[in-house]
């Protein structure tokens, strides 16, 4: 199972994730813009935007939810569902908005915008952890066969 299987089918739309943000766009750049300019996140009308889920709203171009940032990333973390226990650290401490959860489950990982910062292992509970680092390149199927073994305490 590669990676991008992982994601469920959890992108807003055909855009998402096709833009190397700020690359070729002729959009300006963060330090750019005039001050007291408004940069909508949503196209038309989005009064009923709270109602929808992530996927389901329409974006605007320019919102760095389109916008993917995987280049960045030299290590990427790899999801073992098999260990997790759903405690929601990962999803709790994310900066990016990267780990996907729905009812309080975690769904998987989104690569167009985990920057590969380590945080979401870090605050993983369980032994062994359900998140770890693996290279960019690693494949899944791969990194879940040396997953490493519960730890278990000494005796004394």
């Amino acid at each position: 199972m590669s990676v991008e299987a992982q994601d469920l089918d959890l992108c807003g739309t055909e855009s998402r994730g096709k833009l190397e943000l700020g690359v070729g766009t002729g959009l300006v750049g963060w330090d750019e813009v005039n001050q007291g300019s408004v940069l909508p996140a949503f196209e038309g009308d989005a009064s009923a935007i709270a109602g929808l889920k992530s996927e389901e709203r329409t974006y605007s171009e320019f919102n760095s939810y389109m916008g993917s940032v995987a280049s960045w990333r030299v290590e990427k973390p790899i999801f073992n569902r098999d260990i997790c226990i759903d405690c929601q650290n990962c999803w709790v401490w994310c900066p990016d908005s990267a780990i996907l959860s729905r009812d309080k489950q975690m769904l998987g990982i989104d690569y167009d915008h985990c920057k590969g910062c380590a945080i979401c292992v870090d605050v993983c509970p369980t032994n062994p952890k359900s998140l770890l680092m693996f290279n960019e390149h690693a494949d899944l199927d791969e990194s879940l066969a040396v997953w490493p073994e519960k730890k278990k305490k000494e005796k004394k």
